[in-house]
C-alpha cells in the first residue's frame, strides 16, 4: 500500500472520530525495523528479500491499517498482550500454544487481553510452510506481517494493560515513546546488529522478548511521571495559539522538543536498543523459518534480471548498514 494512501486513510478515520489510533512503533519505526531485518539476512536468502524490500517496508504498517482503518475485529488482539490481566509471573505461568491459551482462558478473554506471543508462534508455522512450498506471495506477506508483530512485542506498552498511560494520567505516552522519539532521534541510532542466527526454541525466545519488554514498562512510565510532575503543561507540550495542547494528525499530543530530549536522555538508549532487538529478532525468525523449511532456493522465484538490477544498490545499502545506518527510506512523519 502506498504510504500516502495509508496516511490519508488513517487521517480520515481520526477526523471522523471513528476510532482512537495508537500505532505500534509508528510508520517510521516499523519501516526502519523491517528494512533493517532484510539487511540482516545472509546473502543466500537476503537477496530475495531485498528484491522485495519496498513491499516489505510498506507492508510493515498494514496490520495497523487492518486494525484501525478496516476495523478488522480479529486484528486488534494480535498486537498486544495485557500480561497483568493474565496474572503473568513468567513464561512458566502461561500456555505454550494458541490452542492451549484458548482452552485455558477462552476466546473472549483472549480477544480482550491480547494474543501477541501466541500469534507470533502461529505466524512462524505459516511462514515456514510457505517457504517450504516456495509460495512467493505468501512468503512476502507473512514475513512482512510477522515483522510487524515482533516489533510490537519489543514495544513495552504492548505488554501492559496501561498501554497508553491512561491508568496513571500519562495519556499519549505510547505515541510519544514509539513514534515521536524515533522521529526526532532515530537518525542518530546505530542499528546494526550482526548476522541473523538460528533460533532453537521459538516459544521460549518469543516469551523472552515479551518478558524483556514487560520489564521496561515500569521504568518507561516512572521516568515520564516524574518529569510530568516537575514540568508545567506548557513545558511538556507544544502549545497552540489558542493555549491548548497541539495535536498531531492522529489526535495525539505533541511533546515539546526540550521535554522529549530530556526524556530520551533519561531513558538511556531504551528506544534505540528495543529497535535493534526487534531488527535482530525479526531477521532471526525469518532465517529460522527458512532453515526449518529446508533452505529452499528462493532466488529462482524472481527473474534473474531483477536480481541483477538490484545487486549494486544492495551492496550500497549493506555498506551503510554495517555502519549502523539504514539508507533509502523516507517515512511519513506523524509528529
Amino acid at each position: 500500500m502506498n504510504k500516502k494512501i495509508f496516511t490519508t486513510l488513517i487521517v480520515t478515520i481520526v477526523l471522523t472520530g471513528s476510532v482512537s489510533v495508537v500505532l505500534g512503533w509508528g510508520v517510521w519505526g516499523h519501516n526502519h525495523i523491517n528494512k533493517g531485518a532484510v539487511l540482516n539476512l545472509p546473502a543466500e536468502m537476503g537477496m530475495f528479500f531485498y528484491n522485495h524490500c519496498d513491499f516489505i517496508v510498506e507492508e510493515s504498517t498494514v496490520p495497523d491499517v487492518r486494525k484501525h482503518v478496516l476495523a478488522d475485529r480479529a486484528e486488534g488482539p494480535r498486537h498486544y498482550a495485557d500480561l497483568e490481566s493474565y496474572n503473568y509471573s513468567g513464561r512458566a505461568s502461561m500456555p505454550h500454544t494458541m490452542s492451549e491459551a484458548i482452552a485455558r482462558f477462552g476466546k473472549d478473554t483472549l480477544d480482550k487481553y491480547g494474543i501477541l506471543p501466541w500469534y507470533i508462534q502461529d505466524m512462524m508455522v505459516k511462514l515456514t510452510d510457505a517457504m517450504k512450498n516456495k509460495r512467493k506471495t505468501e512468503i512476502l506477506f507473512l514475513a512482512s506481517d510477522l515483522g510487524h508483530y515482533i516489533a510490537d512485542a519489543h514495544m513495552p506498552l504492548h505488554t501492559s494493560v496501561n498501554h497508553n498511560g491512561q491508568l496513571t494520567g500519562q495519556e499519549g505516552i505510547h505515541g510519544f515513546w514509539e513514534s515521536q522519539l524515533p522521529e526526532l532521534y532515530g537518525k542518530n541510532y546505530h542499528l546494526y546488529t550482526g548476522a541473523a542466527h538460528y533460533v532453537d526454541d521459538i516459544e521460549k525466545t518469543t516469551w523472552d522478548m515479551i518478558d524483556s519488554s514487560y520489564a521496561l514498562g515500569r521504568p518507561l512510565l516512572t521516568i515520564e511521571a516524574k518529569m510530568r510532575k516537575d514540568n508545567p503543561e506548557d513545558k511538556q507540550y507544544v502549545m497552540g495559539k489558542d493555549g491548548k495542547v497541539q495535536k498531531n494528525k492522529y489526535g495525539q499530543p505533541v511533546h515539546s522538543e526540550e521535554y522529549a530530549h530530556v526524556y530520551h536522555e533519561l531513558l538511556n538508549g531504551m528506544v534505540e536498543q528495543q529497535m535493534k532487538s526487534a531488527i535482530a529478532d525479526i531477521a532471526d525468525y525469518w532465517y529460522t523459518a527458512w532453515v526449518n523449511a529446508g533452505k529452499p532456493d528462493l532466488g529462482d522465484l524472481d527473474p534473474a534480471s531483477m536480481t541483477e538490477r538490484n545487486k549494486a544498490q544492495y551492496k550500497e545499502d549493506m555498506k551503510a548498514w554495517k555502519t549502523g545506518k539504514i539508507k533509502g527510506l523516507r517515512s511519513d512523519k506523524e509528529y
